[in-house]
């Protein structure tokens, strides 16, 4: 159902980018717009600077329900949690409330979707679909990733596609929104401070696909139950990829190459060569991509030059420098162990070649998951950060161990270890708040050391 704004009072609740998005869309369409945020003006002066000139209205340093139950419309931003009491209040009244995603999906009229959610991956499933789409026509890479969905619907641009990232807190806003192509790669335990249990974490990310109709597309990992449960909720076609053997409308992976079954039964070959890629957890990212793209039509060829050319996501897994024969590679984005497990096994076992930085801001997690990685990968360990001893006493006896406390210290005592062949991972296990701004300072950091780095 399409949305008349003329005239209207909307109520945009959080200036983020996704509500400052969503009120200059507003705005743009005739409302009359007000903005509310718990934070005062001086902790948004950077968000209320592109409103500046534009004639909203400011409740800044809290929510008045009056805001609320008195507007034609509330747009809320997804970090917004719907326990919010001025939102019942509204709702009571009477006031229809949609997430920043469902009010840009209903201005952008008939545009398809490609929608991919999970727990873990979505943000490099979503870069590389968007990249495969590329290769073949005009397409918005947003969402959760990047650019907001409002901002397309702002820009007025042609393309042909969106494809789009949506966390759980997005679904939780969506009412009609109806992806051509849905794709929930994963549902493990996350963001628990907001949801009472896991059922009630994997029922938001199961409302993705709730209004697909027959003719609509579920693409499921095939191995994780909880994305089957999820996508079998679909009156679409499930599709499902994954390691083993083929199976009818599927993408299977045998560790050579990934083969995908469309709708002609007739198996496509695809190669995963990108080093962007490496690790099993990326060939189930690629297997999800290509199966979205090819379902929409993106021709192999294409597919095949969008999978070699793919140059990966900045601080997961990245290659930022090669020099003398030796690695450097940026996974700052692992601020938990689990994340840091799946960095490290996406390098072989064999001869030991990693050089793993490891430390920061620990979360209270055991780091003993780590151990069964290390014969074979790791040939040195060097800490760093607040945790450093308790990295130490978990995994020190694992590998040649050294304390270096910060992080130029241990990608200099790095450099001096490493042999051409080897592999330095900056791979945390922490947040990084000890030492850094953010993750990204912390990647953004060790990309200038490590090219700044002596070659062995």
């Amino acid at each position: 159902m399409p949305l008349h704004l003329a005239g209207k009072n909307v109520l945009v609740v959080g200036l983020a980018r996704s509500g400052s998005a969503a009120a200059r869309l507003a705005a743009r369409k005739g409302a009359h717009v007000t903005v509310t945020d718990r934070r005062g003006a001086g902790e948004l002066a950077g968000a209320l600077a592109p409103l500046e000139g534009l004639g909203f209205s400011l409740a800044l340093g809290g929510h008045d329900e009056a805001h609320f139950t008195s507007a034609d419309l509330v747009v809320i931003s997804p970090g917004v949690p719907f326990s919010l009491p001025p939102l019942a209040a509204a709702k009571r009244a009477g006031v229809p409330i949609l997430g920043e995603v469902e009010f840009a999906w209903r201005l952008l009229g008939n545009l398809p979707v490609v929608a991919i959610t999970g727990t873990n991956g979505k943000s490099t499933t979503t870069a590389l679909t968007g990249r495969l789409f590329q290769e073949d026509r005009a397409a918005f890479v947003g969402g959760n990733l990047g650019t907001p969905l409002s901002e397309l619907a702002l820009e007025g641009k042609q393309v042909d596609v969106a494809v789009v990232e949506l966390s759980s807190f997005q679904l939780e806003g969506i009412e009609r929104f109806r992806p051509r192509v849905a794709a929930i790669l994963n549902v493990t335990p996350d963001h628990l401070d907001r949801y009472p249990g896991m059922d009630s974490y994997a029922a938001a990310k199961a409302r993705l696909f709730e209004n697909q109709q027959p003719g609509d597309v579920a693409v499921a990992n095939e191995r994780d139950p909880g994305a089957m449960a999820a996508a079998r909720s679909s009156r679409g076609e499930v599709v499902t990829f994954g390691f083993g053997p083929r199976a009818p409308m599927s993408a299977r992976d045998d560790g050579e190459v990934v083969r995908f079954t469309g709708p002609t039964g007739e198996p496509e070959r695809y190669r995963i060569r990108s080093r962007a890629l490496r690790g099993r957890h990326n060939r189930e990212n690629a297997m999800a991509a290509l199966t979205c793209a090819r379902i929409m039509g993106v021709p192999g060829p294409a597919v095949q030059r969008g999978l070699d050319g793919f140059p990966g996501l900045p601080h997961r897994l990245e290659l930022v420098a090669e020099r003398g024969g030796v690695e450097w590679v940026n996974d700052s984005k692992a601020t938990n162990v689990d994340s840091t497990a799946v960095g490290l096994a996406a390098f072989p076992a064999g001869t030991p070649s990693v050089i793993l930085l490891l430390g920061g801001r620990g979360k209270q997690s055991p780091y003993a998951p780590l151990a069964p990685l290390f014969p074979g990968r790791v040939k040195a360990l060097l800490t760093l950060g607040e945790d450093a001893p308790a990295i130490e006493r978990a995994l020190g006896g694992l590998a040649p161990t050294e304390s270096c406390g910060d992080l130029p210290t241990a990608v200099a005592r790095a450099a001096r270890l490493a042999a051409p062949g080897d592999v330095v991972l900056l791979s945390p296990a922490c947040a990084s708040y000890d030492q850094f701004r953010s993750y990204e300072d912390r990647g953004e950091t060790f990309r200038r050391l490590a090219s700044a780095a002596p070659v062995p």
